[in-house]
């Protein structure tokens, strides 16, 4: 097969996660190239988006450059500790992933396309990691906020699937399931490869294309 080999990791259990911290980390509201606010209340049309592929810092940046996207900020999901922190989660014991929030515009930029980006921009069947990043908190996800997008997230995996398939890769691993509790992360994480230009930047794709069955529900 082409493409890394698939690396697995063991979640946490509830019993063996790190606990609760009382306190969220610290950030600033508005997004650092935008100046929009990346936490609500934001505009009434805008929806929102959560996916994880590899280290966020790159991943941000592709989706705040994406017209229609009004703001990103990157933070943690799918795990168990309360308020944890970028040391917490690459402990793998809070079981998060690093994870981009996108609130944009549905009327310029659809999920679909959205789905495209994150499906062709990295490799989803490396399992607990991407490219050299290895570790539960790299994991591929797509957290859902609605049925519509949960229907098209997972829709989306069986087409892109037969899509690496041509190409000779593995199955793919992509974490599919509702939205918990996303967790903002510190302040020097949030668009920090537009304060840190030529920061480190892992995204990278199979070269495989993503080609919907079908446009947005």
């Amino acid at each position: 097969m082409f493409g890394h080999q698939k690396t697995e990791f063991d979640l946490p259990a509830p019993a063996d996660a790190i606990p609760d911290r009382a306190e969220p980390v610290q950030f600033s509201s508005r997004h650092y190239v935008s100046g929009n606010p990346i936490i609500e209340p934001v505009p009434d049309h805008l929806q929102r988006a959560v996916f994880g592929l590899g280290c966020f810092w790159g991943a941000e940046r592709l989706f705040w450059q994406l017209p229609g996207v009004f703001s990103t900020a990157v933070g943690y999901a799918g795990g168990i500790t309360a308020n944890p922190s970028y040391e917490d989660v690459c402990s793998g014991r809070t079981g998060h992933t690093e994870v981009v929030l996108v609130f944009y515009d549905p009327a310029a930029v659809s999920f679909q396309t959205l789905l495209g980006a994150f499906w062709e921009s990295h490799d989803p069947t490396q399992g607990m990691g991407q490219g050299n990043d290895r570790g539960s908190q790299y994991r591929s996800a797509i957290y859902t906020v609605d049925a519509a997008q949960l229907r098209q997230a997972e829709q989306g995996r069986m087409q892109f699937q037969a899509a690496l398939r041509d190409s000779n890769y593995a199955d793919i691993t992509t974490e599919i399931m509702p939205l918990g509790e996303f967790y903002y992360a510190e302040d020097y994480h949030q668009q920090y490869l537009a304060k840190n230009p030529d920061g480190y930047c892992n995204l990278a794709g199979t070269g495989a294309f993503y080609a919907p069955a079908r446009a947005d529900a």
